[in-house]
C-alpha cells in the first residue's frame, strides 16, 4: 500500500535554470523529496557547488549545459540526461528570462530573446523529454509561468506574451499527451524577490504598495514553492493536468491599496 504520494525516491527530474534563484529551491525541493536530479546551467560551473550540496543528501546529481534558445543544445542536454539515468521522470521547465522597459522602448532582440528563451525553450524541452516520457507511459512536466500568465503588466510586454503563452502550451501539452500518461502543468509564482527582480524591491514605496495588495501581507519566500511543485511532480497529482496553479499569496484575488478612512 503506497502511504506516501508524494515520496519521489527512484523518480529523476530534470530542472533547467538550476544555478540559482527560484530554479534551484525546486530542485532542492525534489531532491528532498527523494528524486535524483539533472541540473542545467548555460555555465557548468556554476553548478558545481549546487551539485556538491545535493550529493551531499544522497541523491545524484548530474550537471548539464543547456541554452534552451538553442534546438541543438536542447536536444544533447536531454540526451545527456537519458544516458545519465536511463529515463527522465518529472521536467520542470523554469529558464526564463525578462526585458523590463515601457512597450514603446522594446527592441525585436528583447521580443525574440524573451519569447525564444521561456516559450519556444519550454516547448521545445517538453517535446524532448516527452517522446522519453510518452514511451513508458508515464511523466510530469511542470512549466514555470507567473502571475503574469493571467494578468497583463506595464513595462513587461514580451514577459507577459510569453507567460501567457505558456499557460495556453500547458493546456494543449496536456491535451496532446495525456492519452500517454503524460501530465503537463504550470506552477504560477506571484511576486518572489529574484535576481531579475531585484532592483525592484530596494524601493521601499513600491514593496509597501505591492504588499498592500497581497492579502497574505508579504512577497514569496523562495521555499513557498516547495510542497506545490513536489505535489506536481508525485503520484499524488496523477489526475491534475492541464492546469495553471497561482502561489500568489492572493494578489490574483484582485485587492487594491485600501483608502484611508475620510
Amino acid at each position: 500500500m503506497v502511504t506516501n504520494y508524494c515520496d519521489l525516491s527512484g523518480k529523476v527530474a530534470m530542472v533547467t535554470g538550476a544555478s540559482r534563484g527560484l530554479g534551484q529551491y525546486m530542485a532542492r525541493a525534489l531532491a528532498n523529496a527523494g528524486a535524483d536530479l539533472v541540473i542545467t546551467s548555460r555555465s557548468l560551473p556554476s553548478l558545481d557547488a549546487f551539485r556538491d550540496e545535493i550529493e551531499s543528501l544522497g541523491r545524484r546529481a548530474v550537471p548539464v549545459e543547456l541554452d534552451v534558445t538553442d534546438y541543438d543544445s536542447i536536444q544533447a542536454a536531454v540526451a545527456q540526461g537519458l544516458e545519465a539515468f536511463g529515463g527522465i521522470d518529472i521536467l520542470v521547465n523554469n529558464a526564463g528570462c525578462n526585458r523590463r522597459r515601457p512597450a514603446l522602448e522594446i527592441t525585436w532582440d528583447d521580443w525574440n530573446t524573451v519569447l525564444d528563451t521561456n516559450l519556444r525553450g519550454t516547448f521545445f524541452m517538453s517535446q524532448a523529454v516527452a517522446r522519453d516520457m510518452m514511451t513508458r507511459g508515464n511523466g510530469r512536466i511542470i512549466n514555470i509561468g507567473s502571475v503574469t500568465s493571467v494578468f497583463g503588466y506595464a513595462g513587461m510586454a514580451p514577459y507577459c506574451a510569453s507567460r501567457g503563452g505558456t499557460r495556453q502550451l500547458t493546456m494543449s501539452l496536456a491535451d496532446d499527451w495525456g492519452p500517454y500518461g503524460v501530465t503537463v502543468n504550470c506552477l504560477a509564482p506571484g511576486w518572489f524577490k529574484t535576481a531579475q527582480n531585484a532592483v525592484l524591491y530596494e524601493n521601499k514605496d513600491w514593496v509597501d504598495y505591492l504588499v498592500d495588495r497581497i492579502p497574505l501581507k508579504r512577497p514569496g519566500h523562495p521555499n513557498d514553492l516547495d510542497g506545490l511543485v513536489v505535489f506536481l511532480a508525485s503520484d499524488a497529482s496523477g489526475y491534475i493536468t492541464g492546469q495553471t496553479i497561482l502561489v500568489d499569496g492572493g494578489i490574483s484575488t484582485g485587492a487594491t491599496r485600501a483608502l484611508p478612512p475620510k
